[in-house]
């Protein structure tokens, strides 16, 4: 029997216009024998639409012909509102929404709410991975090596100089709850420290300060739930990896893939990443992000929704692990799946409880 799945795109973040390309890969990619996409947008303003193909295309989608979405708290999913309660019979979710509002454990959590099979992480496992804070203090608590940083709140006075006597020079600033590479700037002395300091709070209210790490740009794949396993890894050949130098036509940065690693070096990596998946309460699927110099492997981030463009790592580092995209999203969908049912299985009241 042919399923239901719905393919969430677009949303209020930074990362909006990447999120439609993603979306667009994984509705080609997705095995039509098993599953029937359901193409759900979310404007820039947060608001739900049932989508079409000629929305994927687009680019820049026209919601004034599109239907308007709620979702219903009965585990039924999606009805369209636009006149007709027509109820979408969801079988999953596949949530392609980077950055945040989508990918920060929010939206996870409206679906948990409703009851609809969701493929990724789980509400903890998006929040702490979205949080670049949170995640390096649990992948240290794990004992994984990281980058050291200080972590600025827009409230509070700071002195750039005792930053940087502190970490040094360069430095590397960011939000701490933004994806893409968002915000992210190098600063090489106090007065590009205090630029960065202030694009970066541009986009978040939390940013942190980092070491500047010399060192390959290496990343790994990881699926599953219980048991995750990781792919080969790949390696980003940049200067300074930013929004731009990920997206623009013009960037300049090379992917290798698979990485150039001997094979106790290539184990390592792929270990640590299962390692670092499940120090967030990570599932499903995550990419895990590796700084590698020659005395050190340093967990850098994960990003719980990696991208599905056609130059993305994580469908591309799978499909060099002997798992085709095609398949590799049916997997993920059927993880989702899994995971609900093994969570539905759960007692959800006390029998023995007290009458009040």
């Amino acid at each position: 029997m042919v399923k239901n799945v719905g393919i969430i795109f677009g949303g209020k973040s930074t990362e909006h216009e990447i999120s439609i390309i993603s979306a667009g890969n994984v509705f080609k990619n997705l095995d039509r024998q098993k599953y029937c996409p359901v193409l759900i947008y979310i404007d820039k303003n947060g608001q739900w639409f049932l989508a079409n193909e000629d929305t994927l295309q687009s680019g820049k989608p026209a919601t004034s012909d599109l239907k308007k979405l709620v979702l219903r708290m009965d585990g039924k999913g999606l009805a369209i509102i636009n006149g007709n309660h027509q109820n979408l019979d969801l079988a999953a979710v596949f949530p392609v929404l980077h950055g945040p509002n989508g990918e920060d454990g929010s939206v996870q959590g409206l679906f948990e709410t409703a009851g609809i099979p969701y493929v990724g992480p789980g509400i903890a496992g998006s929040a702490n991975a979205m949080d670049k804070e949170i995640s390096k203090k649990l992948f240290r608590q794990s004992g994984l090596d990281v980058a050291n940083y200080v972590c600025l709140l827009r409230h509070e006075n700071f002195i750039l100089k005792e930053i940087i006597d502190y970490l040094g020079l360069p430095l590397v600033v960011k939000p701490s709850r933004a994806g893409s590479s968002v915000g992210i700037s190098k600063a090489k002395d106090e007065n590009e420290l205090e630029k960065a300091i202030n694009l970066a709070f541009e986009y978040d209210n939390k940013i942190l300060v980092e070491e500047y790490i010399k060192g390959r740009e290496i990343e790994v794949a990881v699926l599953g739930n219980e048991e995750p396993v990781a792919s080969v890894a790949g390696e980003i050949i940049t200067e300074f990896y930013d929004y731009r130098e990920k997206y623009s036509k013009e960037s300049k940065t090379k992917l290798e893939a698979p990485a150039r690693l001997d094979d106790k070096t290539m184990e390592k990596v792929k270990n640590i990443a299962i390692r670092a998946f499940r120090a967030l309460d990570c599932e499903g699927m995550s990419r895990v992000d590796f700084f590698l110099t020659p005395d050190r492997l340093l967990v850098n981030e994960i990003n719980t929704i990696p991208g599905f463009t056609n130059i993305s790592m994580y469908p591309r580092l799978f499909e060099l692990s002997g798992i085709p995209q095609k398949e590799l999203i049916s997997k993920l969908i059927e993880l989702a799946i899994s995971r609900y049912e093994t969570k539905n299985r759960l007692k959800t009241f006390y029998e023995d409880a007290i009458d009040l």
